[in-house]
């Protein structure tokens, strides 16, 4: 999914290096006073950290000098983004006589209003005092990034941020008026225009956040110092850091439920967890976690961990971990990851001795857990399977969220260009999950982390989503435009796999669904397309929140809420219409579900317990593969 827009941001994370060198001269005159021996202190001190920075940026671009060799660049051509920003521009009406009118009124206007709380400008009131608001001063426009009162102590900064919202909104109004495209055109041109309004923010640059220039005059440019440290340090790994680097490590305090790699593969681990009760569900649960993630999303920490509340649950469970990918895998396909799916449902029913298994597949590796489904179906096996628990997971790709941006013929054919060695690097599926959020996910953090030199959060949700996962290209490509593109699995018999076509419409397994309400990668309104593919009993739940924290959600946190409507809808809407919400999380009500497909249980000994006397396992829990880069 490297991208237009995706290299937009790159190119645009590396240029703020050579932009933060340029403005240092500029920074530090603000604060260098003219005479006095304190003021030579001062002069010093400044002097020194902007020789500091001089040293640490020449170290950095001799590295790279010596690196030009050895590896690829991760970084697109140099005036990629600054080309598509003007393909932006060009099909804005931005000549338009009346538009530039309309902006200088509007630009005017705001900002005499705000000089006049300030006593400056036509409009200041006589009694006020020229610069020095009476009160804090009542901004028209508001936006949370420009929440802190440094805003809004100086004119200059109040004046600056809102004709820059102010700008953005008439900018996006162009953009949302803009006529003669086909509608995928016109979703690209919205989802370009925000990345670019949101990434000329003046909070983004240091000479035009105040925040930023106040932390530095605090600390007497030490922030400065950690800030251009922290930026050069993802430079070099080519990846967004979110969270403090050794905060976690796998197996001591992040994925710690206990349990054994019990089979292995190429391709991926099958994990068992140790029970937690003496008796268990007699039908073992098998998840399926996305190909494009680790596992361990659903096993962060004790409080948060699905897997550990689900073995508490009295539920055999078993985790698929998938290896991430290299030159060896270069020609894995479709089949291969049906294929694994298939193959690990028959190892866990013959290592237990058991007819079927539960099943969760989440988000792609749900998508891949129906066409697995629909192959067993073919092949006269569903019975396999007892049950399947899809998390935000989709499968008519028609209403598919802004992800559809990145997939046209284009898009499609540079991924070939990124993978020569076979196999997508994850840092650029990385960028191109961060830009869906980039106020959030790249901005703040460039925020934060460059201008202010903030130290990073020790948060697990941000680890897991920095631990990337490398793809097979030629899977990835096939997926983006079979499925995306043409929506081709919705198609009966369009598509096939291990040796049989696929439809979905002979899924006839008792199957579970869960949607997040503010998904933006797998929109609520998309995954309940599913409903419409299936011949078996289904049960849909609407979860409060998105497609992470909509589905990692433990009863004990008391947080959002769920929807279920026992009444059997045509549509979402109609779904929700007749919906009746329920406090907190949806676990509780999926197990109860489990337990009504059958609530046989048997002891928790023998292969039960992974790793007990005469038990071959090959590692403890949570395995190699989901430390490989």
């Amino acid at each position: 999914m490297a991208t237009d827009a995706t290299e937009l941001f790159t190119e645009m994370f590396r240029s703020q290096s050579q932009q933060a060198m340029g403005q240092i001269t500029g920074l530090f005159g603000q604060f260098m006073p003219a005479d006095g021996l304190a003021e030579a202190e001062n002069a010093v001190q400044w002097a020194q950290i902007a020789s500091r920075m001089h040293a640490i940026w020449t170290d950095y671009q001799v590295e790279q000098l010596g690196k030009a060799q050895a590896s690829p660049p991760l970084y697109a051509d140099p005036m990629k983004w600054i080309a598509t920003g003007q393909a932006v521009v060009r099909q804005l009406p931005f000549a338009s006589p009346d538009v530039q009118q309309r902006l200088w009124n509007g630009v005017s206007v705001l900002i005499n209003g705000v000089l006049a709380q300030y006593g400056l400008g036509p409009n200041a009131g006589a009694d006020a005092a020229a610069g020095a608001p009476a009160t804090e001063p009542e901004l028209p426009l508001r936006d949370r990034r420009f929440a802190d009162p440094e805003w809004r102590r100086q004119p200059f900064f109040a004046v600056l941020h809102q004709v820059y919202l102010l700008l953005s909104a008439e900018i996006m109004g162009l953009a949302e008026a803009t006529e003669g495209l086909e509608p995928a055109r016109k979703a690209q041109l919205l989802f370009a225009t925000r990345a670019i309004v949101d990434a000329l923010s003046p909070a983004n640059f240091p000479l035009t956040n105040p925040v930023a220039l106040e932390a530095a005059q605090r600390s007497k440019g030490e922030s400065l110092v950690r800030g251009f440290e922290n930026l050069l340090d993802d430079m070099r790994k080519g990846q967004l850091t979110h969270t403090r680097p050794g905060a976690f490590v796998l197996g001591e305090n992040i994925a710690v439920t206990p349990g054994k790699v019990v089979f292995e593969t190429p391709l991926y681990q099958l994990i068992q967890y140790t029970p937690t009760t003496d008796k268990v569900l007699k039908t073992p649960l098998l998840i399926f976690p996305p190909w494009i993630n680790r596992f361990y999303i659903l096993d962060l920490n004790a409080k948060k961990s699905f897997v550990r509340w689900a073995v508490e649950q009295g539920v055999t469970v078993f985790m698929v971990s998938w290896k991430s990918a290299d030159a060896s895998m270069a020609d894995l396909v479709w089949d291969d990851y049906i294929a694994a799916q298939v193959e690990a449902i028959d190892v866990v029913r013959a290592r237990l001795d058991v007819p079927s298994v539960h099943t969760i597949g989440y988000c792609v590796a749900g998508t891949t857990l129906a066409a697995t489904l629909a192959v067993l179906a073919r092949k006269g096996e569903a019975d396999k399977v007892a049950s399947a628990t899809f998390f935000t997971a989709q499968v008519d790709f028609e209403e598919a969220g802004d992800l559809k941006h990145f997939v046209d013929d284009p898009q499609i054919e540079t991924l070939g260009k990124l993978s020569p060695e076979g196999y997508l690097d994850g840092r650029y599926l990385a960028a191109t999950f961060n830009i869906l959020r980039g106020n959030d996910l790249i901005w703040s953090y460039v925020e934060k982390n460059y201008l202010k030199g903030e130290d990073y959060p020790a948060f697990d949700l941000l680890h897991w989503n920095g631990d990337v996962t490398n793809l097979p290209a030629h899977w990835h490509r096939d997926y983006l435009r079979d499925l995306y593109r043409d929506n081709r699995l919705v198609v009966a018999d369009s598509m096939q796999a291990c040796g049989v076509p696929i439809d979905l419409h002979r899924i006839a397994t008792p199957a579970y669904i869960q949607a997040g309400r503010e998904d933006h990668i797998a929109p609520p309104e998309s995954v309940w397309k599913l409903t419409h593919y299936l011949a078996g009993p289904w049960t849909f739940v609407l979860a409060g929140s998105g497609h992470i924290a909509g589905v990692v959600n433990p009863p004990s946190s008391n947080k959002y809420q769920y929807w279920v409507n026992d009444a059997r809808s045509d549509s979402l809407d109609a779904f929700v219409e007749g919906a009746q919400e329920h406090p907190g999380s949806w676990w509780p009500h999926w197990i109860a579900w489990l337990r009504d497909l059958g609530a046989e249980e048997i002891a928790a000994r023998g292969k039960r317990r992974p790793g007990g006397r005469g038990d071959k396992v090959i590692e403890d829990a949570p395995g190699r593969y989901v430390t490989l880069r």
